[in-house]
Parts: C-alpha cells; sequence; structure tokens
C-alpha cells in the first residue's frame, strides 16, 4: 500500500530494546510489523488517521466511506499523477464529500492528498520553527 515509504523507512529506524542497544544492521521492518492489539486500541479512538493509496477513480468509493466514518485520510496519489482528468475527478469526488460532512481536502505534500471529516480543518500554513 504505502511501500516505498516502508522502503526508506526501514533504513532510517534501528531497533531499540529496553536497556539494549541495536547492532550497527539490525532494523525494523515495518512492512513486517503486526500489532496483536492494534483493533483493540484503536477501537477506543474517535477518528483514525488512514494511510491509503489511489491508482484509479473507481478506489474512490471505499475510501470516501472511511471519511463518512470519522476517519481522516492520508491519500498517495502517485500512481494516477499522471492522468489530469482521472486525478481532477478523484479531488472534484472528495471535495464533494468534503462539503457534505463538513469536512476538508488539501493538498500536504508532492502527490500527497489529505481527506478530513466534519470538525477537522487542515491548516494551509506550515509550521516553520525558527532556529
Amino acid at each position: 500500500m504505502v511501500g516505498g515509504f516502508l522502503k526508506k523507512t526501514k533504513k532510517m529506524i534501528p531497533i531499540k530494546r529496553e536497556h539494549e542497544r541495536a547492532s550497527a544492521g539490525e532494523y525494523i521492518d515495518l512492512a513486517e510489523m503486526e500489532f496483536a492489539d492494534e483493533a483493540a486500541a484503536l477501537s477506543g479512538a474517535r477518528s483514525v488517521v488512514k494511510v491509503a493509496e489511489i491508482s484509479r477513480y473507481e478506489d474512490l468509493s471505499e475510501l470516501t466511506s472511511e471519511l463518512y466514518n470519522g476517519n481522516i485520510l492520508v491519500l498517495d496519489f502517485t500512481m494516477m499523477a499522471n492522468d489530469d482528468l482521472e486525478l481532477k475527478r478523484v479531488i472534484s469526488e472528495l471535495k464533494s464529500v468534503a462539503r457534505d460532512t463538513g469536512g476538508d481536502v488539501a493538498g500536504v505534500a508532492k502527490n500527497i492528498l489529505m481527506a478530513t471529516p466534519g470538525g477537522i480543518k487542515i491548516s494551509r500554513k506550515k509550521i516553520r520553527p525558527g532556529f
């Protein structure tokens, strides 16, 4: 789903065990990580941030249901970035769902959109800490 991100992250996150240092070549493979109690941990949340990859307009029905259910979506549209017409259709539909739910849609990075349900707005201003 977000394989490119995971491949990059895999090289950056060393394993740290309690009271133990990781050896030089030891890393966590995020793609292989499983959390036995993840469903239980998420069950108490009002909203969940979900990361998704969209490659065609038809993928939207499943993704928009997440917004109607109150979840936040971070969408990677890299696979369809070169298809302007398809991308415009996707963005138009997401904006329509945002209007329906009182949510928001914004581009947050190259080929990354964020869509939120009602009551959650996306600031367009970047936070740039001073040095």
